[in-house]
């Protein structure tokens, strides 16, 4: 009995791809690939951010020194600070001023009384006694308005002092986290477009480190394509030798046909 055996080849150019493709994929995936260039990566905070930061730390407590001078600007002795300079000019401008003016007077009672032919006498004496109370209450009188006024004034300026020293220890929280809201905005836009550029370089690391297996990946899906649509190239069958005793049982047969027919 014979035995045929059939064996499908490729085309030789597709045979040499192929063994190009394994000797390729080999050496290819051989070398482990350095994933260090392109782990990824956090941008760093922007310096805007880190001055946001800054101002953070350092702003709490700020308004202290403000509170600390309205605090000062209250109490009792307050008005002191605030007491002008040149109150005490003005009061003894004023008091001079109404000095004269009494001694003016003065000089009138007693021209009057001379003219009266009264002059030394009790009743210009009752006069003079009496002008001179009036002057003195109205001087005292005059004196202490001007004081008082000066009082309320300082004391005015103290409370002025006061609302001021409060409304900017509540002003300055407020301008800080302006600023630091703004700081922390812009810097943190400036980290994403970082960020972005980390991301993009880590992108193209990537790309550049597979970019070989990927080229390796496209010739063996061609080569796929290639044994998948040639047919073979070519067949040929193999016959094993016969055994003496087939050679013989077919030499026997064919002589027998023979004889048949010559008969």
């Amino acid at each position: 009995m014979a035995i045929t055996e059939t064996r499908t080849l490729p085309a030789q150019f597709i045979e040499d791809i192929g063994k190009e493709y394994a000797n390729q994929l080999t050496a290819g995936t051989a070398v482990p690939v350095d994933t260090s260039k392109f782990a990824p990566q956090v941008a760093a905070q922007d310096p805007l951010q880190q001055e946001a930061a800054r101002l953070a730390g350092t702003g709490i407590g700020a308004f202290q020194p403000y509170l600390q001078a309205a605090q000062a600007a209250t109490g009792p002795q307050a008005y002191q600070a605030y007491m002008s300079p040149y109150q005490q000019q003005v009061i003894d401008t004023t008091l001079s001023e109404f000095d004269r003016q009494r001694a003016i007077q003065e000089k009138s009672l007693a021209d009057q009384a001379i003219a009266a032919g009264a002059f030394g006498g009790g009743r210009e004496g009752v006069q003079r006694a009496e002008f001179a109370s009036q002057s003195a209450r109205d001087r005292a009188a005059i004196q202490a308005q001007l004081l008082q006024q000066g009082f309320g004034q300082a004391q005015q300026a103290a409370a002025q002092q006061y609302q001021q020293q409060v409304g900017l220890a509540s002003l300055l929280p407020q301008l800080q986290r302006a600023d630091i809201s703004t700081l922390g905005q812009v810097g943190a836009a400036q980290q994403s477009q970082q960020q972005a550029i980390l991301d993009a370089q880590r992108q193209a690391a990537q790309t550049a480190a597979y970019e070989p297996l990927q080229r390796l990946g496209f010739f063996g899906s061609g080569v796929t394509g290639l044994l998948g649509g040639y047919p073979a190239q070519y067949q040929f069958g193999q016959t094993p030798s016969a055994s003496p005793l087939q050679t013989a049982i077919g030499v026997g047969t064919g002589l027998a046909g023979i004889f048949g027919a010559l008969k």
